[in-house]
């Protein structure tokens, strides 16, 4: 069974670590933009019924609850998971309640850290205080399902902090986690900071890789003692909560994305929808290229912890050299990252592109 993702590119504001297209724009494009993906959504022949919905972003959590119900309605169908993204700070029981109606039984939280001073940092604006209370909120309006996201390696991030994070993850009895190691590239505002060796948004505070790496086995090692372990190379989950819709990239299994800079895959063809809001809103056609399963099978499923399965004779140098190195294992049934490998994962995967 096939999924769909919806783009909101919108945001209150831009984080300063964020590489995503995404943005603030101008308030008058938001209508236009939505009744854009309404009627790609109406004009889609559908072949099958979704499994999963997922909007992302931006801040899908900003869409009015009327408008979210309208736009949810085009897409047929009662999805055993519906996942949206929300920025912490703004989630009301009006809304919980009303996103519950609309179909939406998961929400994926953009905590990023429990300390006020990495969130500041960064502009978020929440507390811990109040992710602690929105997820009492979603709670009592039926979305026990939510998911935690976590950076490691925001600016002054210690030890310390970390691991209070770690903690009220724990605490908050968190279904699902996602922990990123922070990406420097010139898409951001701080990873550009970064590059340029300015100092601004905290840049010289940045802590050193080996330590960013010391952060993520940190976690990886206190979230499976509290039940939540990893299955993918940033996302971690109770046994039954892992995300349904996310599993679909890494097993190759189709999808449908709407709105700018979503992707589409149907097993064959990927293709793209415009990256700008404005090329998207002209109604550019995205590109079709046709997929390689040989190599995507690798890239894409090392990612899940229990590997992949299969044929390896392709790249049968290539795997018998990252065993060597440590990097890939291997028993009767599957090829995995180990340990170090995850730590490396783009190098490894480098192979196989």
């Amino acid at each position: 069974m096939a999924g769909v993702y919806i783009s909101y590119p919108f945001c209150a504001q831009k984080c300063t670590y964020c590489n995503f297209a995404s943005g603030v724009f101008p308030a008058e494009l938001e209508p236009r933009y939505l009744d854009s993906v309404r009627t790609e959504l109406r004009n889609t022949e559908w072949q099958w019924t979704p499994e999963t919905v997922y909007l992302g972003g931006g801040t899908p959590s900003l869409i009015d609850p009327e408008a979210l119900s309208s736009l949810l309605g085009e897409i047929p169908g009662e999805w055993p998971e519906s996942t949206m993204e929300a920025a912490p700070g703004g989630i009301t029981p009006e809304k919980a309640l009303a996103w519950r109606r609309a179909g939406i039984n998961r929400v994926s939280l953009g905590v990023q850290s429990f300390n006020t001073r990495e969130l500041a940092r960064t502009g978020r604006k929440h507390t811990e205080e109040i992710v602690e209370r929105e997820v009492a909120v979603l709670r009592a309006a039926g979305i026990g399902n939510f998911n935690i996201d976590l950076i490691a390696g925001l600016p002054g991030q210690t030890l310390e902090s970390w691991n209070h994070s770690l903690d009220r993850v724990v605490s908050l009895n968190a279904p699902h986690v996602s922990v990123y190691m922070l990406e420097v590239d010139e898409d951001s505002r701080l990873g550009s900071e970064v590059m340029a060796l300015g100092k601004r948004y905290g840049a010289p505070d940045i802590p050193a890789d080996d330590l960013i790496a010391d952060f993520y086995e940190i976690a990886v090692e206190r979230l499976a003692r509290a039940g939540i372990d990893r299955y993918e190379i940033s996302n971690f989950a109770r046994p039954g909560f892992e995300s349904r819709h996310n599993l679909k990239y890494w097993r190759r299994e189709p999808y449908l994305g709407f709105g700018a800079d979503a992707h589409s895959f149907d097993g064959t063809w990927r293709w793209q929808n415009p990256e700008s809001i404005e090329e998207y809103l002209r109604g550019s056609k995205p590109e079709r290229t046709v997929a390689d399963p040989t190599g995507e099978q690798f890239f894409l499923g090392l990612r899940l912890s229990k590997g992949i399965e299969g044929d390896w004779s392709a790249f049968r140098p290539a795997i018998e050299r990252l065993i060597r190195d440590g990097l890939l294992e291997s028993d009767e049934t599957a090829l995995r990252l180990t340990a170090r490998g995850v730590l490396l994962s783009n190098e490894v995967f480098a192979e196989f592109v």
